[in-house]
């Protein structure tokens, strides 16, 4: 049931187990300044705590706008069946798969449960646990700090770094040291890419001045060569560029569309037109996406 609670009673241990997303927040906060906090916080209840678990935007915006009443709903009488409940209702929920691992590392580590166990609470299957285990003994406490705070962009971790790192065999201190060097820039998921690729199979060099924090020195002097390559022709960089843009504008208008700004009714009008539209090219575009992806994967 849903009840109405002082935000001050909130327990905020496991505030570091979600990710961090500036955007995303904004554009919440705007939201939430004028319509208030309308989805419950959700929690587990010990005998003397309520233990937030998810809401902690809400719960940052709420105090960043001096609210101090916010709906609750309470998971679970304990912690463990707590994060239980929320692992399982997580395909609704939206939980990153890394948050997942990290609440997974909680249970297995200071619940002391088994993979097994974990598997048959959350309804999963033992491999989806096993996964989500792999993930976080592979992270250093550095790396998994900065891909929390939001310093470092999960996706470039999990399908660049932590591909790259597996094949390459490179050493958790060189990892470190590059994730410390990039981190809190706002480089593009393209940059770190290149970096990555060239900071672990470069020259001493290409370190040393990457190292002095001279990145903006060695993003040019990658993209120098790469302008000067002859490895992609003419309609292949104009591929590449509409990739990038691709890649730009769904996010720009992702963060956007929560606005809550928009009142005109021309605005609606030409919105929806557009909206529809672009609704009815996107299984065309999903699909041809994969099967480019599967193919330029095999490189």
């Amino acid at each position: 049931m849903i009840e109405e609670i002082e935000i001050s009673s909130l327990d905020l241990q496991f505030e570091s187990y979600r990710l961090k997303d500036k955007a995303a927040e904004r554009a919440l906060l705007t939201s939430i300044l004028e319509k208030g906090v309308r989805e419950p916080l959700q929690g587990a209840n010990t005998q003397d705590r309520k233990i937030l678990l998810n809401g902690f935007k809400r719960y940052r915006c709420a105090k960043k706008l001096g609210i101090s009443i916010v709906p609750y709903l309470c998971l679970a009488e304990d912690q463990a069946n707590g994060i239980m409940e929320l692992l399982r209702l997580s395909s609704k929920k939206s939980l990153n798969i890394m948050e997942e691992a990290k609440l997974i590392d909680e249970l297995k580590n200071v619940h002391q449960m088994s993979t097994a166990d974990i598997a048959i609470y959350v309804v999963k299957s033992k491999a989806w646990v096993s996964v989500r285990t792999g993930i976080i003994q592979e992270m250093s406490q550095n790396i998994i700090k900065k891909v929390f705070s939001g310093q470092f962009p999960v996706y470039a971790y999990m399908y660049i770094l932590r591909p790259f790192i597996r094949i390459n065999g490179h050493n958790r201190k060189e990892v470190d040291d590059f994730v410390d060097l990039v981190s809190g820039k706002d480089l593009s998921i393209r940059d770190i890419k290149l970096l990555a690729h060239e900071y672990f199979n470069g020259s001493d060099e290409f370190r040393r001045e990457v190292k002095k924090m001279n990145i903006s020195w060695a993003l040019k002097s990658m993209r120098d060569t790469y302008e000067k390559s002859c490895e992609c022709a003419p309609f292949e960089q104009s591929m590449i560029k509409d990739l990038e843009l691709a890649q730009k504008y769904i996010r720009r208008v992702t963060c956007k569309i929560n606005d809550t700004r928009y009142k005109s009714n021309t605005f609606f009008v030409q919105a929806n037109l557009l909206s529809s539209n672009i609704l009815s090219q996107l299984e065309t575009f999903n699909q041809a996406l994969k099967r480019f992806y599967d193919k330029t994967s095999k490189a």
